[in-house]
């Protein structure tokens, strides 16, 4: 069979990083691993395609080549999803869809031919199964969860390499706390699925030797450090064997819970293994809020003091922060600007409060009545799904005042400062100033240098950085690079 597997579009937001990508010349974050992971799983004899509508265009002779179109999506993809379903629908393309819009909204998709719903390792098989048979049903779902140490490294060979910033792999599945605004363990569960060891340097091995991957790669899981004991005694031994071994040609980024502070074994092993970013959802600095959203390992500690240790650690520190809790007071506003500012955290995601369906929040506010729409998946649209406690209008004000506050050219600049006064790197080897690197600083003079409005600050930056932090000026301009990114999206002056 010829299969076509399409990842929708995603509109520009905080994470896209679009408009920084075009410093470096490349077209997208991050491939599609969902996709080429599915990709593995179907047999061995059937031709496939892989279409990135992030990096390259869908052709009709595509759609028209295919017997199959497997279309994995977010809910921020929706509209780039109807789009693909209408080409489909044109040339009479049958469709087998997955991920977590369809998990989720499958009902609103009746063109849709077949769903491959929650994790694929269980329900794919039994699809390809029927069809074989030729008897493939609509519907293919399951309440329990996948043995991830049998999922397959993924088909890496399908992706346009050069177009992306990051690869990326996966190591774990699931989270141990319960958030109640979270929609990961409402799809992937509490329990801390782990692959074995060697999956994982078989996967680094694939990146390394047949794509010749070198540069970042972002672990997706959602809490890297769900299951500490096996990170510590055999995952990340190995790990910075290999790295070692290798010459230390990956660098990595994980999501992880505040906690990462309490654990300075685990943050060192992380850093002599190459790690030197990570994710983590603060939320908020107020109390009754992480009580109300059931944030209990943010509680009871001293969350400027956590971010400092990994930062002083080796480790850079972002974060998720969120406004629209019904415990929020118009304090909240001013509070989280003054938390940000102090911590150093330059990539700063502040979000409106949402409800993703079958979250504990999504059924509270079900049964209170207050549920306006689906959410939209974006974090920087402005967008609320629920009736919130707060004036909706003073909330909308609070949050604009927020982006305006940490994001305008000078705060930002600041914070920025803050970071590289407080992350102190420990590379394992030093960072070689290739072509590629040296075109991007060429272009951030032009841009943020010369033409763009916050150009005195820019200079000041690098002046500083070269006589208070001289090894820190590549990250200097990445993160200056980052802020141009962010002001466009929140439509903030240049």
């Amino acid at each position: 069979m010829n299969i076509l597997l399409i990842y929708p579009q995603c509109p520009d937001s905080f994470w896209s990083f679009k408009n920084a990508l075009k410093f470096i010349a490349k077209k997208a974050a991050v491939p599609p691993l969902g996709l080429i992971t599915v990709s593995a799983m179907l047999p061995p004899t059937w031709q496939k395609k892989l279409v990135d509508l992030n990096v390259s265009k869908l052709h009709e002779s595509d759609v028209i080549w295919a017997d199959l179109v497997f279309i994995s999506a977010m809910y921020i993809q929706k509209e780039s999803v109807g789009k693909i379903i209408a080409m489909c629908l044109k040339w009479q393309t049958k469709i087998v869809a997955g991920g977590p819009l369809f998990t989720q909204e499958y009902l609103k998709y009746p063109h849709i031919d077949h769903f491959v719903l929650n994790e694929a390792e269980i329900t794919l098989p039994p699809f390809l199964s029927d069809l074989e048979q030729q008897k493939p049903k609509r519907i293919y779902q399951t309440q329990d969860y996948a043995d991830i140490s049998q999922t397959p490294v993924p088909d890496y060979h399908l992706l346009s390499v050069k177009d992306y910033a990051f690869m990326n792999i996966q190591v774990t599945r699931g989270c141990p706390f319960a958030c109640s605004f979270c929609e990961i363990t409402s799809l992937l569960g509490h329990k801390v699925r782990m692959k074995k060891t060697s999956q994982i340097i078989d996967e680094l091995n694939v990146l390394y030797h047949q794509i010749k991957w070198r540069g970042p790669v972002s672990i997706v899981d959602d809490n890297f450090i769900g299951n500490k004991s096996m990170l510590k005694s055999s995952l990340l031994p190995a790990m910075k064997k290999w790295m070692q071994a290798h010459r230390f040609p990956f660098s990595f980024n994980i999501e992880t819970s505040i906690n990462l502070a309490d654990d300075p074994e685990l943050l060192k092993q992380l850093v002599e293994t190459g790690f030197n970013s990570t994710f983590i959802g603060i939320e908020t600095p107020d109390e009754e809020s992480l009580h109300y959203c059931n944030k209990v390992q943010n509680k009871n500690r001293d969350l400027l003091e956590s971010i400092r240790i990994i930062q002083n650690g080796g480790m850079q520190v972002s974060a998720g922060f969120i406004v629209g809790f019904d415990s929020d007071t118009p304090s909240v506003f001013q509070r989280q600007i003054d938390f940000i500012q102090q911590s150093g955290i330059v990539s700063a995601m502040v979000g409106l409060l949402n409800a993703p369906k079958n979250t504990p929040l999504y059924h509270q506010l079900k049964a209170e009545n207050r549920l306006l729409e689906d959410p939209t998946g974006n974090n920087t649209d402005m967008s609320v799904n629920f009736i919130t406690k707060m004036d909706r209008n003073d909330l909308l004000k609070g949050y604009k005042h927020i982006i305006h506050s940490i994001y305008s050219i000078k705060p930002y600049y600041q914070r920025l400062r803050k970071l590289l006064l407080s992350y102190n790197p420990r590379s394992n080897r030093a960072t070689k100033i290739n072509f590629s690197l040296f075109r991007a600083f060429l272009k951030s003079v032009l841009i943020l240098g010369l033409l763009n409005k916050g150009r005195r600050q820019y200079w000041k930056l690098l002046t500083w950085t070269l006589f208070k932090r001289p090894s820190a000026i590549i990250d200097a301009v990445t993160y200056a690079v980052y802020g141009y990114h962010y002001r466009k999206v929140y439509g903030l002056q240049n």
